[in-house]
């Protein structure tokens, strides 16, 4: 059972590492990120702060959920 655990844990952390990546890839810098990735500052009209937010909090939950992944997968194979 806690090779199950261990194995579900591992694959959580995989995908939600590559998930990060992904989402921190898709932030502004100094131009407009996401923004500027569906034609500049047409883009701007439809509501990009709307999807910077929003792009800021599902990298939040990618982060954290990485950050448990990781202190559960060190608690586990500790043992």
């Amino acid at each position: 059972m806690r090779s199950v655990i261990t194995a579900l844990t591992l694959v959580v952390n995989v995908v939600s590492m590559f998930a990060l990546i992904v989402g921190v890839l898709l932030h502004s810098g100094q131009g407009g990120g996401l923004s500027d990735m569906f034609g500049g500052a047409g883009g701007a009209a439809l509501g990009s702060a709307a999807a910077e937010k929003n792009l800021n909090r599902i990298t939040t939950v990618f982060a954290t959920v990485w950050l448990f992944t990781v202190v559960a997968l060190g608690f586990l194979l500790a043992a």
